[in-house]
């Protein structure tokens, strides 16, 4: 990654824009002296901010790590590339998703098995002492599990996914 021809083609992009560095900078929400250091090559921009810049000018996030413009076969090369990427993640989140749901499944049952047990006053007793502990264990890890994947966390990873995805 040359930094220097990245910057020289962060110009250009700005340029082209007829935008100074402190007005570029206001709409990035950082400083102009920002700017100029990715300008010069002295810094790069975070990946969020780097996807803002590569929206706004319009401009895939591969042609501004190379510092210059791809061609158009390159870009039908990429969205090909892309197409494929993303139906294989979607395949694996179906077997993920299948997966999950078949656990979410055992954890119903487990649940189910340890309130059997315990209405019927023998979850305290002998081996079914064991059976009612692992049911309830079960049940809570998959609980847990639960609440991970469908976190805020989780969702935000999807979310950045798609909008690189949809480009």
């Amino acid at each position: 990654m040359d930094q220097a021809k990245i910057g020289k083609f962060f110009k250009v992009l700005r340029m082209e824009k007829q935008l100074t560095q402190e007005q570029f900078a206001e709409m990035m929400s950082v400083s102009n002296r920002t700017v100029s250091r990715w300008e010069t090559g002295a810094n790069m921009p975070d990946l969020d901010v780097l996807i803002q810049i590569a929206d706004y000018y319009e401009v895939e996030i591969t042609e501004i790590i190379d510092g210059e413009r791809k061609s158009e076969k390159m870009n039908e090369e990429l969205k090909e590339t892309t197409l494929k990427v993303a139906d294989y993640s979607n395949e694996e989140r179906k077997k993920l998703t299948k997966k999950m749901h078949i656990l979410f499944l055992l954890g119903a049952i487990a649940s189910a098995l340890f309130i059997i047990l315990d209405l019927m006053g023998v979850a305290d007793t002998g081996f079914t002492e064991i059976i009612a502990s692992f049911a309830l264990g079960f049940s809570f890890g998959m609980l847990v599990v639960g609440v991970i994947i469908t976190s805020r966390y989780m969702i935000k990873i999807r979310k950045f996914k798609q909008r690189l995805l949809n480009r």
